[in-house]
């Protein structure tokens, strides 16, 4: 990874920190950053189609929770779900600042 990915390696997964505070703000960011980006970077690619695809995941496990709260079986994934969530992309995030690709755990590949 050179210098010139490395802020933009690095925003892909933080980024998606951003869905806390704005809705849908945890796919803007590694979206945008993979449609800019991805015929420059190979390595910009892989990491934000890395966190989209995990994002998207998240939150279609989120609607299903969602679902199955309405019977009471959802609600400690509904608690448990967001903080996977941060876990996973601080962990992403130190990982793609050593120059390796995290593998997300749970994540569907829904962006090749």
């Amino acid at each position: 990874m050179s210098n010139l990915d490395r802020p933009w390696v690095l925003g892909a997964h933080i980024g998606t920190l951003l869905g806390y505070a704005v809705a849908l703000g945890n796919f803007i960011v590694p979206l945008i950053i993979w449609l800019s980006k991805k015929d420059e970077s190979e390595v910009i690619a892989m990491h934000a189609k890395a966190s989209l695809n995990f994002q998207i995941s998240m939150a279609i496990y989120t609607i299903i929770a969602g679902i199955l709260a309405l019977i009471l079986i959802g609600l400690p994934f509904l608690l448990v779900l967001p903080i996977i969530n941060l876990i996973c992309v601080i962990l992403a995030t130190i990982e793609a600042d050593k120059g390796k690709l995290f593998k997300y755990p749970f994540s569907i590949t829904f962006v090749q």
